[in-house]
């Protein structure tokens, strides 16, 4: 054989230590897993996720916006979970840097601030800080289910079923006589509440109860020439909104609830206590016509109509409104 040129023998040395790389990648490759053989070829991000993390424990969420998408600002599992560099070398022993679920869950407070990272752009999560859930520590992946495309939240036909795991007092209400249409399916809860924060009282979405309560009862708002001031305050003063045994959902029934402030009066000489001007006491036991039954038996919205305020002008100057037709 003859002497080989220096370019004839790098060539060989090269394809030689080719060979050898390739040989010890393959064998590299095979003992870190697919994971591993992803981060060692240079995968980054969501690619790298998933060489590992299928379907099996990462359902179809194509149809939600943090699916996977072209889309530079749809979010991958890297902006939830964090860089997490030392998790693709070896898995069972370092956890992402930022977990949701599970004993290694970051706290709740701080769960939510990496969902805030983007969603607190939404003018409809700007209250969430110091809110009521945000204070009973419930986190937002307390209530959605991020990889899924079915979350039962922001299904209305199940998302009653999702706040009744906490609100079970509200949960009996609504299955009362009188309530508003939930349980069919017509209505709710975010209909009326905002759970991510609001201004108003009990994360109604409105500033107030009654503004909540017009956006359907508008006949309700008034203006009106005579007032009636517990319905001006607090639509709650009279009524439960999640239900009741008593139609209307009110609190208590008439006249007892109105009772409650107005002091029984006399029509027509029965109606009150008996003792009170115009009410006949005598034999009034013994002949078996109690007037407390002939009062219990009536209710002031016979009369009274309507006790959501009235444009009708009183009888006499300066008698007040009475509230009717």
């Amino acid at each position: 054989m003859g002497r080989r040129s220096l370019p004839t023998v790098l060539k060989g040395f090269g394809m030689q230590f080719k060979s050898s790389m390739a040989i010890l990648g393959l064998c590299l490759f095979g003992l870190l897993g697919p994971m591993g053989s992803a981060w060692a070829a240079g995968e980054v991000g969501a690619k790298l996720c998933v060489t590992c993390h299928d379907e099996e424990d990462l359902p179809d969420m194509s149809k939600t916006a943090h699916g996977f998408a072209s889309d530079a600002r749809v979010p991958d599992c890297i902006s939830c979970h964090g860089p997490s560099l030392e998790h693709p070398k070896k898995p069972a022993d370092n956890h992402p840097d930022r977990m949701f679920i599970r004993k290694l869950a970051l706290p709740a407070n701080e769960r939510s601030a990496v969902c805030m990272n983007c969603h607190i752009k939404d003018p409809n999560r700007t209250h969430w800080n110091g809110s009521a859930h945000d204070n009973a520590d419930v986190a937002c992946n307390s209530c959605h289910k991020i990889h899924s495309n079915n979350d039962k939240v922001r299904n209305r036909a199940t998302q009653a079923e999702v706040c009744y795991t906490c609100h079970k007092e509200q949960r009996s209400q609504v299955n009362r006589p009188s309530h508003h249409p939930v349980p069919e399916g017509k209505m709710v809860c975010s209909d009326c509440h905002n759970p991510h924060g609001s201004v108003g009282p009990k994360l109604v979405k409105r500033d107030s109860t009654n503004d909540t309560c017009y956006t359907c009862h508008a006949e309700k708002r008034g203006p009106f020439v005579h007032q009636h001031d517990p319905v001006t305050e607090d639509c709650s003063n009279c009524h439960n909104p999640h239900g009741s045994v008593i139609a209307g959902m009110l609190k208590t029934r008439p006249p007892m609830l109105c009772q409650q402030c107005h002091t029984p009066h006399v029509a027509g000489g029965v109606g009150a206590f008996g003792g009170q001007t115009g009410v006949p006491v005598g034999n009034s036991f013994a002949s078996g016509k109690n007037v407390i039954n002939l009062w219990q038996g009536r209710s002031c919205l016979n009369c009274h109509t309507q006790i959501h305020g009235s444009n009708n002008p009183s009888t006499t100057n300066p008698t007040p409104q009475l509230m009717t037709r």
